[in-house]
Protein backbone atom coordinates (compact mmCIF):
# COMPACT_ATOMS: atom_id res chain seq x y z
CA UNK A 1 0.00 0.00 0.00
CA UNK A 2 1.25 3.44 -0.65
CA UNK A 3 0.89 6.66 0.78
CA UNK A 4 -0.26 9.79 -0.96
CA UNK A 5 -1.28 12.65 1.60
CA UNK A 6 -3.37 15.46 -0.20
CA UNK A 7 -3.80 19.12 1.07
CA UNK A 8 -6.47 21.67 -0.28
CA UNK A 9 -8.38 20.73 -3.35
CA UNK A 10 -7.25 17.30 -3.74
CA UNK A 11 -8.11 16.66 0.08
CA UNK A 12 -11.41 17.89 -0.35
CA UNK A 13 -12.18 16.49 -3.47
CA UNK A 14 -10.96 12.96 -1.92
CA UNK A 15 -13.54 13.71 1.35
CA UNK A 16 -16.21 14.47 -0.91
CA UNK A 17 -15.57 11.47 -3.36
CA UNK A 18 -15.65 8.85 -0.08
CA UNK A 19 -18.13 10.26 2.00
CA UNK A 20 -20.60 10.75 -0.50
CA UNK A 21 -20.03 7.00 -1.74
CA UNK A 22 -20.10 5.86 1.69
CA UNK A 23 -23.22 8.02 2.67
CA UNK A 24 -23.71 6.62 6.47
CA UNK A 25 -20.92 6.69 8.68
CA UNK A 26 -20.61 6.67 12.86
CA UNK A 27 -21.23 9.65 14.12
CA UNK A 28 -19.11 9.52 17.67
CA UNK A 29 -18.77 12.43 20.61
CA UNK A 30 -17.67 12.92 23.81
CA UNK A 31 -14.54 10.98 22.42
CA UNK A 32 -12.91 11.43 26.00
CA UNK A 33 -15.51 9.52 28.08
CA UNK A 34 -15.06 5.40 27.33
CA UNK A 35 -17.15 3.99 25.60
CA UNK A 36 -17.04 6.62 22.87
CA UNK A 37 -20.99 7.72 22.12
CA UNK A 38 -21.34 6.77 18.40
CA UNK A 39 -24.45 6.20 16.19
CA UNK A 40 -25.30 5.79 12.34
CA UNK A 41 -25.52 9.05 10.64
CA UNK A 42 -26.64 9.93 6.84
CA UNK A 43 -24.51 12.38 5.54
CA UNK A 44 -26.64 15.15 3.66
CA UNK A 45 -23.67 16.28 1.95
CA UNK A 46 -19.74 17.22 1.54
CA UNK A 47 -19.47 20.87 0.37
CA UNK A 48 -16.77 22.36 -1.74
CA UNK A 49 -15.10 23.65 1.46
CA UNK A 50 -14.83 20.37 3.05
CA UNK A 51 -17.48 20.47 5.21
CA UNK A 52 -20.16 17.37 6.10
CA UNK A 53 -23.11 18.54 6.98
CA UNK A 54 -25.89 16.26 8.49
CA UNK A 55 -29.23 16.54 10.02
CA UNK A 56 -30.49 15.91 13.81
CA UNK A 57 -33.11 16.59 16.56
CA UNK A 58 -31.90 19.26 18.45
CA UNK A 59 -33.28 16.91 21.54
CA UNK A 60 -31.18 14.65 20.40
CA UNK A 61 -28.05 13.51 23.13
CA UNK A 62 -25.44 13.91 20.50
CA UNK A 63 -26.40 17.10 20.02
CA UNK A 64 -26.41 17.97 24.19
CA UNK A 65 -23.21 16.00 23.44
CA UNK A 66 -21.80 18.52 20.81
CA UNK A 67 -22.95 21.55 23.04
CA UNK A 68 -20.57 20.05 25.95
CA UNK A 69 -17.64 19.33 23.11
CA UNK A 70 -17.53 20.43 19.68
CA UNK A 71 -15.02 17.40 18.63
CA UNK A 72 -16.50 14.44 16.80
CA UNK A 73 -15.04 11.79 15.02
CA UNK A 74 -16.67 10.55 12.20
CA UNK A 75 -15.90 6.77 10.31
CA UNK A 76 -17.16 6.05 6.64
CA UNK A 77 -17.03 2.30 5.32
CA UNK A 78 -17.77 1.87 2.09
CA UNK A 79 -16.46 -1.79 1.99
CA UNK A 80 -18.13 -2.40 -1.79
CA UNK A 81 -15.70 -0.18 -3.33
CA UNK A 82 -12.98 -0.63 -0.30
CA UNK A 83 -12.72 2.88 0.66
CA UNK A 84 -12.74 3.65 3.85
CA UNK A 85 -12.56 7.47 6.10
CA UNK A 86 -11.88 8.98 9.13
CA UNK A 87 -12.47 12.38 9.76
CA UNK A 88 -12.01 14.43 13.20
CA UNK A 89 -13.46 18.00 13.40
CA UNK A 90 -15.36 20.00 15.25
CA UNK A 91 -19.23 20.27 14.80
CA UNK A 92 -21.27 23.24 14.50
CA UNK A 93 -24.79 23.15 15.09
CA UNK A 94 -27.60 25.23 13.27
CA UNK A 95 -31.33 26.14 13.91
CA UNK A 96 -31.57 28.99 11.38
CA UNK A 97 -34.62 28.50 8.83
CA UNK A 98 -32.21 29.66 5.74
CA UNK A 99 -29.84 26.18 6.48
CA UNK A 100 -32.32 24.10 7.17
CA UNK A 101 -33.44 25.11 3.95
CA UNK A 102 -30.65 24.62 2.51
CA UNK A 103 -29.12 21.16 3.45
CA UNK A 104 -33.42 19.66 4.11
CA UNK A 105 -33.94 16.21 2.81
CA UNK A 106 -37.11 14.87 1.69
CA UNK A 107 -35.89 11.25 3.06
CA UNK A 108 -35.68 13.38 6.57
CA UNK A 109 -39.78 13.78 7.16
CA UNK A 110 -39.41 9.83 8.56
CA UNK A 111 -37.60 11.64 11.73
CA UNK A 112 -39.76 14.81 12.28
CA UNK A 113 -43.38 15.13 12.31
CA UNK A 114 -43.69 18.28 10.87
CA UNK A 115 -40.84 18.10 8.28
CA UNK A 116 -38.47 20.92 8.17
CA UNK A 117 -41.16 23.03 10.28
CA UNK A 118 -40.37 20.89 12.99
CA UNK A 119 -38.51 22.91 15.86
CA UNK A 120 -36.85 19.92 16.85
CA UNK A 121 -34.98 19.50 13.49
CA UNK A 122 -30.82 21.46 13.43
CA UNK A 123 -28.41 21.02 11.25
CA UNK A 124 -24.97 19.41 11.93
CA UNK A 125 -21.91 21.12 10.55
CA UNK A 126 -18.98 19.27 10.77
CA UNK A 127 -15.22 20.94 9.82
CA UNK A 128 -12.24 18.41 9.37
CA UNK A 129 -9.56 19.46 11.42
CA UNK A 130 -7.58 16.00 10.72
CA UNK A 131 -8.37 13.50 8.08
CA UNK A 132 -7.32 9.75 7.20
CA UNK A 133 -8.30 7.47 4.07
CA UNK A 134 -7.62 4.26 2.69
CA UNK A 135 -8.49 3.87 -1.17
CA UNK A 136 -7.78 1.89 -3.71
CA UNK A 137 -5.78 2.98 -6.71
CA UNK A 138 -7.83 0.54 -9.39
CA UNK A 139 -10.70 -0.01 -8.30
CA UNK A 140 -12.75 -3.04 -6.52
CA UNK A 141 -12.61 -5.53 -9.44
CA UNK A 142 -8.87 -5.45 -10.11
CA UNK A 143 -8.20 -5.68 -6.14
CA UNK A 144 -10.30 -7.84 -5.19
CA UNK A 145 -8.58 -10.50 -8.44
CA UNK A 146 -5.12 -9.00 -7.02
CA UNK A 147 -5.90 -10.53 -3.68
CA UNK A 148 -7.67 -13.74 -4.65
CA UNK A 149 -4.93 -14.58 -6.88
CA UNK A 150 -2.60 -14.18 -4.26
CA UNK A 151 -4.58 -16.52 -1.88
CA UNK A 152 -4.50 -19.43 -4.89
CA UNK A 153 -0.95 -18.78 -5.57
CA UNK A 154 -0.21 -19.24 -2.12
CA UNK A 155 1.80 -15.99 -2.27
CA UNK A 156 0.89 -12.79 0.19
CA UNK A 157 -0.37 -9.26 -1.54
CA UNK A 158 1.92 -6.45 -1.83
CA UNK A 159 -1.37 -4.39 -1.62
CA UNK A 160 0.29 -1.94 -4.17
CA UNK A 161 -3.12 -1.39 -5.71
CA UNK A 162 -3.85 0.56 -2.30
CA UNK A 163 -2.98 3.74 -1.25
CA UNK A 164 -3.78 5.34 2.25
CA UNK A 165 -2.65 9.10 3.33
CA UNK A 166 -3.85 12.05 5.30
CA UNK A 167 -6.23 14.43 3.31
CA UNK A 168 -5.50 18.14 5.29
CA UNK A 169 -7.61 20.69 4.26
Amino acid sequence: MSTENLTHQDAIKKIKDLSESAKICMFCTELETLPINSRPMTLQETDDEGNLWFISGDTSNKNFEIKDDKRVQLFFMNNGDYQYLSVFGNATIYKDRSTIEDKWSPMAKAWFEEGKDDPNVSIIRVEPTESYYWDTKVGKLVSLINFVTAAVTGNTTDNSDGVEGKAQV
